[in-house]
């Protein structure tokens, strides 16, 4: 009952939003990514607001208040960018986090690109619509902020990987290295000498990137498509709100700033029917089921011949059936208890009964379905956060995991015999899911109520703190630091000349 009265009293402050014109902008290539995206667009449209989202996917199902432009052609020619380079994440995923962070850097200029030059959005752009606000998926496409300045309305960032070195600079929102681990790590919240100065070393590195490589680069990309526009460094610091795609049930508790608001776990939808062949397989898996999936951006056809090998070994001789999405028609050596697919239904899959443990490379929307449906976790990370996402997991003992280049016969065995034959790993995956169900309003009911928030208070500058404002050194105290050190210099100069002086005054007084 209290809560009931919470939620009516939260949604109360809604209603003014339900003629609210929104502007989402999902640019990035990934699916998962889109999924976040489209889940705010629909959530928001199904509680009355007026939503436009621009991507490169394309829902097929759209609300009432829902309108779609769909950037038709880039998705093709960022597969073709792949294809000439004859990409694989699989081999990419040893690169050490430096190489990850410059490569990261190429592909967002090259999407930034490909977004401002589409026909679509200029039209978008010389169009006389009108927003209350826009939400602006950040991911190294700091260019893209120009629309919330362009349409003279709040912006609002969607951080699809929670609080980063990314957008944590925008609303001065403090990551202390000594117990922040980055998010191309994979340490926890307790980490050792070696491992904090390693902590430290790459935060200065992500921010040294942040200012004079990516910053530069999307300011001559908006100089090139809104050549009158204000410099970069003149809107990317105008944030009114800041949604994070974390919760305390799955990351570890971090400083947020008063306006970023932890919405994780909102794309989560209630489970539905599943296909009569998958229910039917999960149904009669009497010895349980593992579900295995590497997500939308692995290609797992594109694993080495001696990984996939050993998976098949392993995982061929379990007395439960497998659920493995994998990208081609057949699979050589298939075991009789695998059922295969290109597509899974995932969240309702993991919210049947018999499915005892997701095999997963630890993408951030599978690491939150997962801990939603209680189902322990092994995890195959190879880059990115995914690292770190599995790091939590084994921290949070709701898993373990595996270096997806470290994959062999006896440690993967190993690890799914601890797992499931250890019921603390179960049990702890209830108790994190109890955590991320046990709140007082629903996520997308809280993103719901802020875009309002936002708009009722045009831009909710009281939400900001001064830290924003002030440039780089006063903010990291160099000044202060500085004046310390001169005075200290000083003083200590001034006694060593006087100690000098009255060193050889003595000596003199002794010769004569």
């Amino acid at each position: 009952m209290t809560r009931l009265i919470f939620n009516i009293f939260v949604l109360g402050f809604v209603p003014c939003g339900y003629c609210a014109n929104v502007l989402l902008i999902f640019p990035m290539p990934g699916k998962s990514q889109y999924i976040l995206g489209n889940g705010l667009a629909k959530g928001l449209a199904k509680r009355g607001f007026n939503v436009t989202i621009v991507s490169l996917f394309e829902e097929k199902h759209p609300p009432a208040n829902f309108n779609q432009i769909v950037l038709d052609g880039v998705l093709e020619r960022l597969t073709e960018d792949q294809i000439k380079e004859n990409f694989n994440f699989f081999a990419y995923g040893d690169t050490s986090p430096v190489g990850q962070i410059l490569y990261v850097k190429g592909m967002c200029e090259e999407i930034t690109e490909y977004f401002f030059a589409h026909p679509k959005v200029q039209i978008l752009l010389k169009s006389q619509e009108r927003f209350d606000a826009v939400v602006v998926e950040l991911f190294e496409n700091d260019a893209l902020t120009i629309f919330a300045h362009h349409f003279k309305a709040p912006l609002i960032i969607m951080s699809s990987l929670g609080p980063n070195f990314w957008i944590n600079g925008l609303v001065a929102n403090p990551e202390p290295p000594a117990y922040v681990p980055n998010l191309l790590s994979n340490f926890n919240s307790e980490m050792n000498f070696s491992q904090r100065l390693y902590n430290f070393f790459i935060g200065i590195f992500c921010q040294l990137n942040n200012h004079f490589l990516i910053y530069p680069t999307q300011s001559k990309i908006l100089k090139k498509y809104y050549p009158d526009g204000p410099n970069l460094s003149e809107i990317i610091y105008n944030v009114s709100l800041i949604f994070l795609n974390s919760h305390e049930s799955i990351h570890e508790p971090v400083p947020i700033v008063p306006n970023m608001v932890q919405i994780g776990g909102y794309h989560v939808a209630p489970p539905k029917n599943l296909p009569k062949d998958l229910q039917d397989f999960l149904d009669n898996s009497k010895e349980g089921a593992i579900y295995f999936s590497l997500g939308s951006n692995l290609i797992p056809s594109q694993m080495p011949n001696a990984t996939r090998d050993a998976i098949l070994k392993v995982l061929g001789s379990r007395k439960e059936n497998i659920l493995w999405k994998w990208d081609q028609d057949s699979l050589p050596n298939r075991p009789p208890n695998f059922k295969l697919s290109k597509w899974f239904p995932q969240q309702d899959i993991l919210a049947h009964p018999n499915i005892k443990l997701f095999i997963t490379h630890c993408g951030l929307l599978s690491t939150t379905e997962t801990v939603y449906y209680g189902i322990p976790i092994l995890g195959f990370p190879v880059f990115g956060d995914q690292k770190l996402n599995a790091a939590r997991a084994a921290t949070l003992g709701i898993g373990k995991f595996i270096p997806f280049s470290n994959i062999n016969e006896h440690n993967l065995e190993e690890a799914i015999n601890e797992i499931l034959d250890n019921p603390r790993y179960l049990q702890n995956a209830k108790y994190r899911s109890q955590l991320m169900h046990d709140r007082p309003v629903k996520p997308m009911d809280l993103a719901a109520y802020w875009v309002d928030y936002v708009i009722r208070y045009k831009g909710a500058p009281h939400l900001q703190v001064a830290g924003v404002k002030l440039p780089l050194y006063k903010y990291l105290m160099l000044d202060i630091l500085a004046a310390i050190f001169i005075i200290l210099f000083t003083l200590f100069h001034s006694v060593y000349r006087i100690l000098k002086y009255w060193r050889a005054a003595k000596i003199k007084e002794k010769q004569n």
